[in-house]
């Protein structure tokens, strides 16, 4: 068996070499077929962008996952969930990105139960949350089997997948914002799996982390391609998979605010804007101009300075994150 070291390190090279070359081709098809997003009132870009995107993240994602787990160790049931699951979102979300081709808007229905589908998914695969540390109550560690509530680990998994999968679809509005969020979360859940000594875990962080660079390379401002709903979703779902399959199995150390702190601008964009739309008396479906990156841009930032403020705060909610880790762990 390879050193933690080495396997993570071929991972990360593996992941951005695999999506950095799919990009180009992607990009070329999508002009070729059409298949770019239209520019409109709610939107920053004033051109067509590629929205192929998605692509390159879902399959780079899997390749270099399915390559580490054949070379290094076998492939796990936890493969098979995110592999499935995902190829749920990312098949309604290139639908859905179809649909923006065409300058329409994809009901949002079928894509709502087509989450909850892949949170299904993943929890029949076995990728469930178990037991929760809570902080504030004297319960060093509460599994939800050993007091007869087995069901309600199936209920806080699907709440928590499919509320990621859309916080992290939502805050995809800005060039490069969504990539560099995903990595900054998934950099802390690989500190998490490591001092855990979970290697498989660590495997998919490494990974995540590997195609989100790869992917910035073109999608920081100016964005050349967009990952779209397609990519968007798939990895805010394999973010909440694998905070679930790390952080919350964890739990017998780890606090439930590990988990929260470590994707924690897409949680807390997504309460302020909800706090917000309630107080306005707006439905809080609708989509606008309301979330953090774009109240930034209002104030005078431009588009590379709103994402480096939100890369920073990122940054700030992981370290936050790993200072409890830390602090249980001892």
């Amino acid at each position: 068996m390879q050193s933690l070291t080495t396997v993570l390190t071929v991972t990360l090279i593996v992941a951005f070499a695999v999506v950095y070359l799919m990009v180009p081709y992607l990009r070329t098809l999508a002009m070729k077929t059409g298949f770019v997003d239209l520019p409109n009132a709610r939107k920053l870009h004033k051109e067509p962008i590629p929205l192929l995107g998605g692509t390159a993240l879902y399959f780079g994602f899997l390749i270099t996952v399915l390559l580490m787990e054949l070379v290094f160790g076998e492939v796990d049931s936890k493969f098979y969930g995110i592999a499935l699951g995902g190829f749920l979102l990312y098949a309604i979300g290139v639908v859905d990105d179809y649909y923006k081709t065409r300058g329409k808007d994809f009901p949002a229905w079928p894509k709502f139960l087509t989450h909850i589908a892949a949170a299904v998914v993943l929890v029949l695969f076995g990728v469930k949350v178990t037991a929760i540390t809570i902080p504030w109550m004297d319960l060093p560690y509460y599994s939800f089997a050993d007091h007869g509530m087995g069901w309600l680990s199936y209920v806080v998994t699907i709440l928590w997948v499919v509320s990621i999968t859309n916080m992290l679809n939502l805050l995809d509005g800005v060039d490069g914002l969504a990539a560099g969020i995903t990595s900054i979360s998934a950099t802390t859940l690989l500190f998490i799996s490591i001092i855990s000594g979970n290697t498989e875990v660590a495997i998919y962080a490494v990974a995540l982390i590997g195609v989100c660079l790869a992917f910035l390379k073109h999608n920081f401002h100016p964005a050349r391609i967009f990952m779209g709903d397609a990519g968007a979703t798939f990895l805010g779902f394999t973010l909440a998979a694998v905070a679930v399959d790390g952080a919350f199995k964890s739990a017998a150390f780890v606090s439930v605010l590990v988990p929260i702190l470590a994707l924690g601008v897409p949680i807390f964009d997504t309460i302020y804007v909800i706090i917000r739309r309630i107080k306005e008396r707006r439905p809080i479906y609708h989509a606008d101009k309301s979330h953090t990156h774009h109240v930034l841009m209002k104030s005078g930032l431009n588009q590379v300075q709103t994402v480096s403020f939100m890369y920073l705060i990122g940054i700030c909610f992981s370290l936050a994150s790993i200072v409890v880790l830390l602090v249980n762990y001892r």
